[in-house]
């Protein structure tokens, strides 16, 4: 359990870095917030135009399947990148970060094509002869 606090506060201190608040506040006004801010001048000026295309692309947002959130999380990594190459500290841990989570996608990935090759073996190769007739 120890194990797990530390990688949540090794993360949380990653995340919580004003550096990278700072980069993922511009990501999201990238992704999302220009449909707020848009929204908020096409009320105030009566622009249905602004309105319409705006709330549009909120509603996408709702979709469970929008990319938007990973989006902004990389956009904010590129200019965490960009804007402060000097901090070491949160780009070593995002770079650690990132090799826990491909190591752990990689293993995932084969126990997924085990379990898929240890089906496609249970599986008899005729379907019809297991079944009875009638």
């Amino acid at each position: 359990m120890a194990d797990v606090g530390s990688k949540l506060r090794a993360a949380a201190e990653c995340i919580l870095n004003p550096r990278f608040l700072l980069c993922f506040g511009l990501g999201w006004l990238c992704t999302n917030g220009w449909s707020y801010i848009l929204f908020g001048l096409g009320t105030l000026f009566r622009a249905g135009w602004m309105i319409a295309v705006s709330s549009a692309y909120m509603a996408f947002l709702w979709f469970p399947c929008t990319p938007e959130k990973l989006i902004t999380l990389l956009i904010a990594i590129f200019l965490l990148r960009k804007l402060f190459p000097r901090d070491r500290r949160t780009l070593t841990r995002l770079k650690l970060l990132r090799r826990t989570a491909l190591r752990k996608w990689r293993e995932q990935k084969e126990k997924w094509q085990k379990w898929r090759i240890s089906r496609k073996t249970a599986l008899p190769s005729d379907k019809h002869s297991s079944r009875k007739p009638g």
